[in-house]
């Protein structure tokens, strides 16, 4: 696809995965227009070519189909509402696509209130983490319209390789729930294996090999468990925004009537983690915890 061809695409949002999004977009050809909160962090974006917006409504003014990728429901409204939100910039047709894991009632009410707009919108979270983007492979959750999904489906999957319709509004960002809690469950039962081993007796490093070539290594373990013997320098999902999605999970499974007890006990150990000073650590952290738990040494 050549420079400018297919729709106008607006992004609101340029952190870890989402400058990194916009990069994809912008080598497969498309015009984006995008805006972070601090200019500075999105100057390799626009030295990439991407064109800047001073607000999130001048970014959809711009665009015939926006994204964002914000923090949590409190971001999410930021950058939606009020005189300089997504929303004051849609025009009926427009199309907008929040990828935030955000609170599924949310999601739901703005949708509703976008499509008074005569916009529409779709829920689209993601899967993955920054090397499965980097690689192409990552993964999107799809809530809204069909025929909404059809229409901006040739974009989302020069995001990622794998795009599942689930639904309903609102129905994406469930999923998403229900991803992300097996992350922090998986971690901390991979950290249970582990410092079983070691405390045997068995290397650290040779029990992460055993681990990592087993049949209970996701592909998420893979590119997280190196973490233990070397933190990344940017976090790629810290312990607060696991512990906003483990909270969501919690507040879910009230709403569906469906028990969590593995959510709400493996959720303590980010609570832990936030004790100790380690919140805005990638959350495979909680190394930490466990390891001072048990006592072991890990050379904090």
């Amino acid at each position: 696809m050549s420079q400018g061809q297919g729709p106008r695409l607006g992004y609101v949002g340029l952190g870890a995965m989402g400058g990194r999004i916009v990069k994809r977009l912008l080598d497969a050809g498309y015009t984006v227009t995008g805006y972070n909160r601090t200019r500075a962090k999105a100057q390799w974006l626009l030295d990439a070519g991407m064109l800047w917006a001073d607000s999130p409504r001048a970014v959809a003014a711009a665009s015939d189909v926006v994204f964002s990728m914000v923090t949590d429901t409190n971001a999410l409204t930021a950058c939606a509402d009020g005189p300089d939100g997504i929303l004051a910039g849609l025009a009926p047709g427009k199309i907008y696509c929040d990828m935030s894991t955000v609170s599924p009632a949310k999601s739901r009410e703005l949708a509703q209130r976008v499509v008074q707009q005569g916009a529409h919108m779709l829920d689209t979270p993601v899967s993955g983490s920054v090397v499965t983007l980097e690689q192409g492979r990552l993964s999107l959750m799809v809530g809204g319209e069909r025929a909404v999904y059809e229409q901006v489906l040739p974009v989302l999957q020069a995001i990622g390789m794998r795009v599942t319709y689930v639904g309903a509004n609102g129905l994406a960002v469930l999923m998403k729930i229900g991803v992300n809690l097996n992350l922090q469950i998986q971690f901390i039962g991979f950290l249970e294996g582990l410092f079983l081993a070691e405390k045997g007796g068995i290397p650290r490093s040779t029990a992460m090999e055993v681990l990592l070539n087993s049949v209970l290594a996701s592909p998420s373990l893979q590119y997280r468990a190196p973490f233990i013997l070397a933190m990344p320098e940017e976090a790629w999902f810290n312990v607060n925004m696991m512990q906003k999605d483990m909270l969501l999970a919690l507040e879910m499974g009230r709403e569906l009537n469906v028990p969590l007890p593995t959510v709400a006990l493996t959720n303590e150990f980010l609570t832990a983690a936030r004790s100790m000073g380690l919140d805005q650590y990638d959350f495979s952290v909680e190394y930490r915890v466990l390891a001072r738990l048990a006592g072991i040494d890990v050379g904090d």
